[in-house]
């Protein structure tokens, strides 16, 4: 089992410019079964319903506590908890008590579905467009293979680590590669940095780990 590790390679607090950088480091690795995903946190009900009138296709899903519905059937456990699309959301504000940030995500559609739109959508709110399914090729010169398993760009809004946990004013694309640590030294850290050259962009910041 191999896990990746991921670069930043641009950031901007123009979220078109961000998106036109991120695309044009996924088509170089773009190929017939690349996928992209999209995902946002809501911290309030007002972005919520807004996200859903923009977005209504999306899976809402809120929180829950540790062991809440132990035991409870899924159909009697509620939408939001099960998680739901935009027209299904409940209209009883109550329902959103102890739910939020509410989780919003489209998985594995075709690359150009959905990314215009979401960058419209996702506002000020923390999130990130996935690209994978990428094939990122030889760079013999530096002597590294390619790869299609860990080929993959980010883009995240409003934030600069993959774990959506630091908020930001600024907006960051990740190059993604195999990780391959020895001595605590990124074996593969060169094949990002070449990656980025092929279109004119460079590593800016450490690898960061799912």
């Amino acid at each position: 089992m191999s896990n990746d590790i991921a670069y930043p390679v641009f950031r901007t607090p123009d979220p078109a410019l961000a998106l036109s950088t991120a695309r044009r480091l996924m088509e170089f690795g773009r190929c017939e079964y690349s996928e992209v995903s999209v995902y946002a946190e809501l911290p309030s009900l007002a972005e919520v319903r807004r996200v859903a009138k923009e977005l209504p296709e999306g899976w809402f899903r809120g929180q829950e506590t540790y062991g809440e519905f132990d035991g409870v059937p899924l159909e009697d456990q509620p939408v939001l908890v099960v998680g739901v699309q935009g027209p299904g959301l409940p209209a009883d504000p109550a329902a959103y008590e102890g739910r939020l940030p509410v989780e919003y995500g489209l998985l594995e559609l075709p690359v150009g579905s959905i990314e215009d739109a979401f960058m419209a959508a996702v506002g000020p709110n923390t999130g990130e467009i996935n690209w994978e399914g990428l094939w990122w090729p030889d760079a013999p010169e530096v002597g590294f293979h390619g790869e299609s398993k860990h080929a993959e760009v980010t883009l995240l809004f409003n934030t600069s680590t993959r774990h959506l946990d630091e908020p930001a004013d600024d907006h960051t694309v990740l190059v993604h590669v195999r990780s391959a640590s020895f001595d605590g030294r990124q074996m593969r850290e060169p094949y990002a940095h070449w990656l980025a050259e092929q279109v004119g962009l460079r590593v800016i910041g450490p690898g960061q780990r799912s």
